[in-house]
């Protein structure tokens, strides 16, 4: 990327920028692409992304379709204007579900994870019942569903990470409910042949959202940064929108093909924050213990497949106190990365 977005319409374009390899692939996809859960934060930049990358491959023919509840219908419009048809349905309705057009590609972004620790049935319903319904309605579909780094639980930063090949240690009801939503599809592939690609992923940062944009916002409300975290992975939003998009093709029968996505440093807290107050020009008060395991993930398999996220952490850091310099939009979204306990 040439020069950071600075509004909202640069920024949105830039997410759904597909590289040469994506449209490469998308010439490939077996037929029509269905996106479920596309109202959420990263499904909006996903959808306009597949689509432009199917355009790009000469394939308008082939149709995109976005499905969620639709609460945001400004976000609705502006993805129907891309190309992108929306469908409005309530996924843990298995009616719903079943009536949905058939497609060749599902891409899962369907999750509960704010507010399931005071309703933990939502958390179970969503994350790991309802993927039943998709796994049996699309049985044939190649299916990339999105999970999370946290069915690994924490690590020291000195091992690099949780890497695929690591039993899951999921603690709370969030992450074993994601886990349970891998056994799911994991079940699928291996019972009806369905090709799956499960993808984990933590943290996607873009300067409206992320961990980034919750330490800048504490920053310059004055507070102190909890260094209880200690450690994360960040990535650049546009990067994963693509891993994700670009997993379509290995997604595979019998035993899925399996990915962390996030990004190549072990960045720390008090590192980041500091950097961040520079950038800012406030000052930078910590609060907290720094904790000798965080939430780490080893992303070398999928760097090796992708290449390095065409974004650095150094410019996400620029970009982020930037973009809240000029009065940039932030989404009242808190990542709570900070939590250790499991509950959200």
């Amino acid at each position: 990327m040439q020069q950071l977005p600075s509004t909202v319409p640069d920024l949105e374009d830039e997410l759904s920028r597909p590289g040469t390899e994506l449209v490469a692939d998308a010439a490939h996809w077996p037929g029509d692409v269905v996106l479920l859960g596309a109202g959420g934060k990263t499904g909006a930049g996903i959808a306009a992304m597949a689509r432009r990358a199917l355009d790009a491959a000469g394939r308008t023919d082939t149709a995109v379709l976005a499905v969620s509840r639709w609460s945001d219908e400004a976000g609705r419009a502006r993805l129907e204007a891309r190309g992108v048809r929306t469908q409005r349905a309530d996924l843990a309705d298995p009616a719903a579900v079943a009536a949905l057009p058939d497609a060749a590609v599902v891409v899962h972004l369907v999750g509960a994870k704010f507010g399931t620790s005071d309703a933990p049935e939502h958390a179970w319903m969503t994350n790991t019942v309802l993927p039943a319904y998709v796994a049996a309605r699309y049985p044939a579909a190649r299916t990339v569903a999105l999970s999370t780094g946290n069915v690994y639980g924490m690590t020291a930063p000195v091992t690099g990470g949780s890497t695929e090949t690591d039993a899951p240690r999921p603690h709370g009801d969030y992450a074993v409910t994601c886990h349970g939503r891998e056994q799911v599809f994991r079940h699928a592939a291996r019972t009806r042949g369905t090709p799956v690609a499960l993808i984990r992923l933590n943290y996607a940062c873009e300067p409206r959202y992320g961990v980034l944009a919750d330490l800048a916002r504490t920053l310059r409300a004055g507070e102190p940064v909890d260094a209880g975290a200690g450690a994360v992975n960040v990535v650049w939003q546009r990067y994963a929108n693509e891993v994700v998009l670009r997993s379509v093709r290995h997604a595979a029968p019998g035993t899925p093909f399996t990915l962390n996505l996030t990004g190549p440093e072990t960045a720390g807290i008090r590192t980041l924050a500091r950097r961040l107050a520079e950038l800012l020009d406030v000052e930078a008060r910590f609060t907290g213990t720094d904790p000798e395991t965080s939430l780490l993930s080893d992303a070398s398999r999928c760097h090796a497949l992708f290449g390095y996220p065409d974004v650095t952490l150094g410019q996400l850091l620029e970009l982020q106190a930037r973009w809240l310099r000029d009065g940039g939009e932030v989404w009242d979204k808190p990542t709570r990365f900070e939590r250790r306990d499991g509950r959200f």
